[in-house]
């Protein structure tokens, strides 16, 4: 894993149905993200935020809510990102909605096209994140990302990477899964995504999830992992605008995170959905950065990594 670590803040909620995500990346700060990671002998910049338009909470144009301020956001994303892995180092987004993903995943795509490497993604969430502007409820686009990298979206969304798509689905791991809109549902099915969801979790155990879902991963594989925060269970984690109930345990997300960190191949990062203004003394914030810290190599005993 690389030592050099950039870390990059992107204050919005623009694309989703409450406010107060793009509070996320001072919370993750205010809970000494930096610090922690620098504990472990990695050395951080921290970049800043990106800027980009202010939300204008409009309702949705054509199944879209405020696409061109998307488009802006996403677009500043992918530069940063793209910027930070042309310069050998592991970005970490710090969000901000989870429409971000798609700047921060084509940014990866794209290095991974130019550098020959294969890429995975693991979409640690409770929601599948596959609408489109007919199977949209709401019009968030933070319910859309991995459909429109999957080349399902306006062309100003799925163009950002240079490529169409910028993503093939059979390259992403969903985990935690456990609401899935209906339409979306259907859609899933039909592209293919590998699904993990909190049924399988429950069945099988968090070990087991793990081990398909890193299964095959080899020296020339770019890990990037796009954490939404409400992947975790409601309990421990409230501050996030879209909880369900039923995701995992402190100690199934601590395994998930450890057997990540195990592999050895973990290259990027997005830290996503944080809301402290629904939060409980910044709690979810400090989970984030404890289990972001066990992504980076945290554990109990010394053990031998692969």
């Amino acid at each position: 894993m690389k030592r050099e670590i950039s870390l990059i803040g992107a204050p919005t909620d623009i694309g989703a149905g409450a406010r107060g995500a793009s509070m996320g990346p001072e919370a993750l700060r205010v809970a000494n993200l930096q610090s922690t990671l620098e504990s472990h002998g990695l050395r951080v910049l921290d970049r800043g935020n990106l800027s980009g338009p202010a939300n204008p909470w409009l309702p949705p144009t054509d199944g879209y809510r405020h696409l061109a301020e998307v488009v802006a956001w996403n677009q500043a994303v992918h530069e940063a990102m793209f910027a930070e892995l042309q310069q050998g180092r592991l970005p970490i987004l710090l969000g901000g909605d989870h429409c971000l993903g798609i700047g921060s995943i084509s940014a990866v795509a794209r290095h991974c096209r130019a550098a020959g490497k294969k890429l995975r993604i693991l979409w640690l969430d409770a929601h599948a994140d596959f609408n489109t502007q007919v199977l949209t409820p709401s019009g968030n686009i933070h319910g859309m990302p991995v459909a429109c990298l999957c080349g399902h979206g306006p062309r100003e969304l799925i163009e950002i990477g240079g490529q169409v798509p910028a993503i093939n689905p059979k390259w992403v791991r969903q985990i935690g899964i456990r609401s899935v809109d209906p339409g979306e549902k259907r859609f899933v099915h039909e592209a293919g995504l590998e699904v993990f969801d909190m049924r399988y979790i429950d069945e099988m155990g968090m070990r087991h999830t793990m081990e398909l879902a890193l299964a095959t991963l080899d020296e020339n594989t770019h890990l990037h992992v796009s954490f939404d925060v409400d992947f975790l269970d409601a309990e421990i984690a409230p501050g996030v605008g879209t909880t369900v109930p039923g995701g995992p345990t402190y100690r199934e997300a601590q395994l998930c995170m450890e057997m990540i960190a195990d592999t050895g191949f973990l290259a990027s990062l997005d830290v996503m959905e944080l809301n402290p203004a629904l939060d409980v003394r910044n709690k979810t914030a400090m989970l984030a950065v404890d289990l972001i810290e066990s992504l980076f190599g945290k554990s109990t005993l010394m053990r031998d990594r692969r």
